[in-house]
């Protein structure tokens, strides 16, 4: 019970990923970045050891729909998966199985895949899709938020009488080619996860030139609280 978008982004070339659901801290164990080559992504009755084997592959060469056949043989429950494998080039590998509990479901688009499980309906997977591109410009953890609150708000998960499902933790990570520029954030427990990453995303993004100040020119960085004063008031 989890819906997802993976994508890069065409002017960076940065990847990210942002996804929500009702099981605790998935930051932790359903997504997965290997810099330079892709970003990973696997769910529905999550099974963590299958972003190795796609990282394996992908380190040995492979593309991303040969690194998911890879994950497909290295795991006999592959048709209870989610899995989604976007590179640097922008190549999408997508994988929804059969016995995913429904709705499941997947789209995917130019340089993207936005998918989800025990959702309200293919209009959640479409509204992830479509609030990402009409986004088409701004920076990638944007984009990857909105999408997010996007699937949320076109119903999120469900329960099999249509109930919503809350979701209780979230995670939004973007990664490029400097790990100082990287940005990861999760949210493992809470009640309204979702919102509670769009707080976290406000409180954190002001505060990145100065986490890459810091690494990059620590003789001449202030103390946070002296830059915060100076930047941010």
């Amino acid at each position: 019970m989890t819906y997802t978008i993976v994508a890069r982004c065409p002017e960076t070339q940065r990847l990210g990923i942002g996804i929500a659901t009702y099981s605790l801290g998935v930051g932790g164990y359903c997504p997965f970045m290997l810099r330079g080559k892709a970003a990973i992504s696997t769910q529905a009755f999550a099974n963590p050891a299958l972003g190795p084997v796609a990282i394996s592959a992908l380190e040995g060469g492979a593309t991303p729909q040969q690194a998911l056949r890879a994950t497909a043989e290295a795991d006999p429950g592959f048709a209870y998966r989610q899995v989604c494998i976007v590179s640097q080039d922008g190549a999408v590998a997508m994988h929804t199985g059969p016995t995913t509990r429904p709705w499941a479901g997947h789209h995917v688009g130019k340089g993207y895949a936005a998918f989800g499980n025990v959702l309200k309906g293919e209009a959640v997977v479409a509204a992830i899709a479509g609030a990402f591109e009409a986004s088409s410009g701004q920076r990638l953890d944007e984009r990857l938020l909105a999408a997010i609150e996007a699937g949320r708000d076109a119903g999120g998960q469900a329960a099999a009488d249509g109930a919503h499902i809350p979701e209780r933790s979230a995670a939004l990570i973007v990664a490029g080619a400097d790990v100082v520029e990287d940005l990861n954030l999760r949210v493992d427990l809470h009640d309204d996860a979702v919102t509670e990453l769009r707080r976290v995303h406000a409180g954190y993004a002001p505060y990145l030139p100065y986490y890459a100040l810091r690494a990059r020119d620590p003789k001449n960085t202030p103390a946070q609280d002296v830059w915060a004063r100076e930047n941010l008031s």
